[in-house]
């Protein structure tokens, strides 16, 4: 029986890498997954899923507007899993749609993205993931400060911590760090 999960960790934390090796494995095993990230995440080019450490893929862009059931359901071949990046920026409809993917198409779906933003907040994907999922998991880092396990993230601009703003900026080690919960509250900058 398919499920909805999400897998939520702070940056840093290796979901794209995570993404990517879930993708092989069920490729390797000549199962085609349908790849697919937010359209709002440009740092590595629209439609593309990165990592950090050099690996990358194409990946189907969702923007705001599209019907993510429709688009699964109108596939020729339904896919044996479908895996999404920067979850964290779908709207309430798509993670309703990929819910209904689960339930009406049978296909397994994955959503990895961050839980919460800078301003200590959850973003509206992630929210709708929390309230859907059938298997939540946390992917664990540890704060840039110290060892403990990364809850949060800080946002910096110009070396200093942020903690008002938009909510969407993207963007990577350069303008956030990941952090526990003592060291948000007093970071080590």
């Amino acid at each position: 029986m398919a499920q909805l999960y999400f897998k939520y960790g702070t940056m840093n934390s290796g979901k794209s890498i995570e993404i990517l090796k879930v993708a092989h494995n069920y490729e390797e095993q000549g199962k085609p997954v349908l790849l697919m990230t937010s359209s709002l995440d440009t740092r590595a080019g629209v439609g593309t899923v990165a990592s950090r450490i050099g690996m990358k893929a194409e990946a189907v862009a969702i923007d705001e507007e599209m019907s993510v059931f429709d688009y699964v359901n109108s596939l020729p071949a339904k896919p044996f899993c479908v895996l999404i990046d920067e979850a964290q920026f779908l709207n309430k409809k798509h993670v309703y749609d990929f819910a209904r993917v689960v339930d009406e198409l049978n296909v397994p779906v994955m959503a990895f993205g961050l839980k919460n933003d800078f301003r200590n907040e959850l973003f509206e994907g992630s929210k709708y993931l929390l309230l859907l999922a059938d298997k939540i998991e946390e992917i664990k880092t540890i704060c840039w400060y110290c060892s403990k396990k990364a809850t949060m993230v800080i946002r910096t601009i110009d070396g200093k911590p942020v903690y008002e703003g938009e909510q969407l900026q993207i963007g990577g080690n350069e303008t956030y760090i990941p952090v526990c919960r003592k060291h948000y509250f007093k970071p080590e900058i």
